[in-house]
């Protein structure tokens, strides 16, 4: 009687939208899950002690460095563009305020292929300077930006503006009284910054800086490259070039012990310390015009970043796609486009329903652990793609086998692989690595909708499925869009899943983008990264948008 109770227990807190969740959370897992299993495995090739004692120490350098010059420099950019657009009035102001997010739309990679046209030995730069000054090869000296600093360059100004817009939110909310605070105990300009804001503003750069670093640790076209030997690219030996599964996993757990280690940090670096605005005065900053010389220098100032992060590099993709032209634009490009567009839709829809399904089960659930199990799936976005792709064929591959075993002694015939090499397994591991990114846009906007909504839904007779078709969905339809939109772009912009798990002689504009790029044919190139870019500036219209109508409520 006593076991009969426990379990009508458990069956009332457990609804079956909890077991579905359930089930999503550890499909979602499975990967990251499958990695760690495999780091106490022993190679039979010794593949792990080679590289262990080879390039490891050249991998932990080049990471380190890495993320220390990244950090440092995203913090620096987007700390600098949020206060003087948020605290100062000067010439371009309003532009700036959504057009320094516009460098989220272009790729690191794609930025690494168009600096490195634009600045090597034969490109339009030094070709300028040996044509003006007489120089020839061995006069000068020129920075290569084929390095590890060059890649940290690249990554600084695409990735900038997640500290920005963190850090101009939190200036924003914090700006009205808190500073009037301030100035009342005789604060000048640099003590209030200092001194009140920037400490109030902590945990939303620290945040940033976070995402950031995230980024850089999961990208592969950028330092693949540029030559930088970094985790990723070891991953993508291990298993391509070596064909050791157990040490791809072994490099992919070290990777994302870096991850963890960020998140730590992030986490830390918080202590007990609470950062609450308790002035009641949360009106918008009066901002400080600043005179003609300051301004134009505060105006210089927010150009550059936007000026290197977006201008620059789209400007030379449209150049060389349109003057230099792409030789396979055409049959080719249509193909190419059609497979991106067709897996990015498909996993955005997927996306979609499955974060409505976790959201509304965290929504109606009577105990935590709904909760528990978004965040869960909210890991996969700081894991690299590259670690998620390895998860995912490892499991994958084991079941093919098992089932190419069963059928052949059940029907003496070898079907091969099933999974492994397909679509299925592509979008699995992009719902791995992007789920998170509609779950949050569809749990922030779900939150709002008050619980007497529900109750007024139950008192007309609507089940918890009416409830969520009929009334919340509606309510919803803008941010699953939006929602929609975000992981369609991510996955278009996706490469190293990409690589390591498509289909035999399938092709997105990712992937011919960096194969061109790595074949130096980079007006071939062209094309398909600038549709990448165009594709990128979709979600960024959508935030600008958004900014602007903060900019509106302000005024």
């Amino acid at each position: 009687m006593e076991l009969s109770a426990g379990f009508a227990r458990v069956g009332r807190r457990w609804s079956a939208l909890t077991v579905v969740a359930l089930v999503i959370a550890f499909l979602v897992a499975a990967p990251v899950l499958s990695v760690f299993s495999n780091v106490f495995m022993g190679g039979t090739s010794g593949t792990w002690s080679h590289l262990a004692a080879t390039v490891l120490p050249e991998f932990l350098a080049n990471t380190l460095v890495l993320c220390v010059a990244v950090g440092l420099g995203v913090a620096s950019i987007g700390v600098t563009t949020a206060w003087l657009t948020t605290m100062h009035d000067f010439p371009g102001r309003r532009f700036y305020d959504w057009g320094l997010i516009l460098p989220l739309a272009v790729p690191a990679y794609v930025m690494g292929y168009v600096y490195t046209d634009f600045l090597q030995f034969v490109g339009p730069v030094q070709g300028w300077l040996r044509e003006t000054f007489g120089w020839r090869r061995g006069d000068y000296w020129f920075p290569d930006v084929r390095t590890v600093g060059g890649a940290a360059a690249m990554f600084m100004f695409v990735l900038y503006p997640y500290v920005y817009m963190l850090a101009r939110a939190a200036f924003l909310e914090r700006a009205g009284g808190m500073l009037e605070a301030g100035r009342s105990l005789g604060l000048g300009p640099w003590g209030c910054f200092l001194r009140v804001s920037l400490p109030l503003a902590r945990p939303a750069l620290v945040a940033g800086t976070a995402l950031a670093l995230m980024e850089t640790l999961a990208d592969f076209g950028t330092v693949s490259y540029f030559g930088v030997q970094t985790f990723t690219t070891g991953i993508y030996r291990a298993w391509f070039s070596l064909g050791d599964r157990i040490a791809a996993a072994q490099l992919s757990a070290a990777l994302l012990a870096f991850v963890v280690a960020v998140l730590a940090l992030e986490r830390a670096s918080r202590g007990r310390a609470r950062f609450n605005n308790t002035s009641r005065n949360l009106g918008s900053p009066n901002r400080q015009p600043l005179s003609r010389g300051a301004g134009l220098v505060a105006s210089f100032a927010c150009f550059m970043p936007l000026f290197l992060g977006f201008l620059l590099p789209a400007g030379l993709l449209l150049r060389m796609a349109v003057v230099e032209g792409d030789a396979q634009f055409g049959g080719r490009f249509l193909h190419l486009a059609r497979n991106s567009f067709s897996l990015a839709a498909l996993t955005a829809v997927i996306a979609v329903l499955l974060a409505l399904v976790l959201a509304y089960a965290a929504r109606l659930a009577r105990s935590r652990l709904p909760l528990v199990l978004n965040r869960i799936v909210g890991l996969g976005y700081a894991v690299p793609g590259s670690v998620i792709a390895v998860g995912v064929l490892i499991p994958v591959t084991r079941l093919d086998n098992w089932l190419a075993a069963g059928w052949e002694s059940a029907f003496g015939v070898n079907p091969g692989l099933v999974f492994t090499g397909g679509v299925a397994a592509l979008v699995y591991a992009y719902l791995g690595r992007f789920l998170t990114v509609a779950l949050h846009t569809v749990e922030s906007s779900l939150g709002k909708i008050t619980p007497s909504m529900d109750d007024a839904a139950r008192s007309l007779g609507f089940g918890k499925w009416p409830t969520l078709r009929k009334v919340h969905i509606p309510i919803l339809r803008g941010s699953l869009l939006t929602a929609a939109l975000l992981v369609f772009v991510d996955v278009m912009k996706e490469l190293p899943a990409t690589l390591v798990m498509r289909p035999f002689n399938f092709d997105t504009l990712a992937t011919q983008a960096y194969t061109l790029a790595a074949d130096e044919r980079l007006a071939e190139a062209s094309t398909a990264a600038l549709t990448i870019v165009a594709v990128g500036l979709l979600p960024m219209f959508v935030i600008s948008r958004q900014i602007v109508k903060g900019r509106r409520v302000e005024t």
